[in-house]
């Protein structure tokens, strides 16, 4: 099962007769060199798991991304997104929180870049809990507050809210790709959660 992560590079645009561009840009790699290093190399990601908060900073509401794969089947999913070369963390968890949820989001970054927890994901099943027939990748875990209006951009459809309890369900798992759904019950017991 495949676990989609598009990052299309913001600053292109076609050249004449419709070749790209030179990549000007070094953080960014083409769709070759990508498929390459992803033949080659473990690929690092951010994965978030947007949540709201009480005056207590008890979780009180998971978000969970809807998506449409190219298959037409619908499934749910986290913030994710690779890390650029020369990107800190705590920019990359930004730009995907902001990508997926929308300017307005706000979300509250942890003070410390440490994730909650760290996924190993692998072409082949088995190896871990998490697979993603495209490559062999590292995933840093966040759980991360939202204070504003979100507003799913890019392949997401919506942003759905649920209690914790929903969204550490069976259904709700069985909804998610790659493992996603054991990944959200553990980020989900590390703020507490699940008892």
């Amino acid at each position: 099962m495949s676990v989609r992560t598009p990052d299309p590079d913001p600053d292109w645009t076609p050249g004449p007769d419709g070749v790209p561009p030179p990549n000007v840009n070094p953080g960014w790699l083409s769709d070759i060199e990508l498929a390459e290093t992803r033949r080659r190399l473990p690929i690092l990601y951010i994965e978030a798991v947007p949540v709201r908060v009480d005056g207590l900073g008890q979780v009180v509401s998971v978000g969970v991304l809807l998506r449409a794969r190219p298959t037409g089947e619908m499934t749910r999913t986290l913030v994710s997104g690779r890390v650029l070369y020369g990107e800190t963390l705590r920019d990359a968890l930004f730009r995907h929180l902001e990508k997926d949820l929308g300017p307005m989001a706000f979300p509250q970054l942890p003070t410390s870049p440490v994730p909650v927890t760290v996924a190993e994901y692998f072409p082949m099943p088995g190896i871990t809990a998490f697979t993603d027939d495209r490559q062999h990748a590292v995933s840093m875990v966040y759980v991360v507050p939202v204070t504003g209006t979100c507003d799913p951009r890019q392949d997401a459809l919506e942003l759905t809210w649920m209690t914790p309890m929903e969204a550490a369900s069976e259904a709700v798992s069985a909804e998610m790709e790659g493992g996603r759904g054991a990944l959200l019950r553990m980020a989900l017991a590390s703020v507490g959660q699940l008892r």
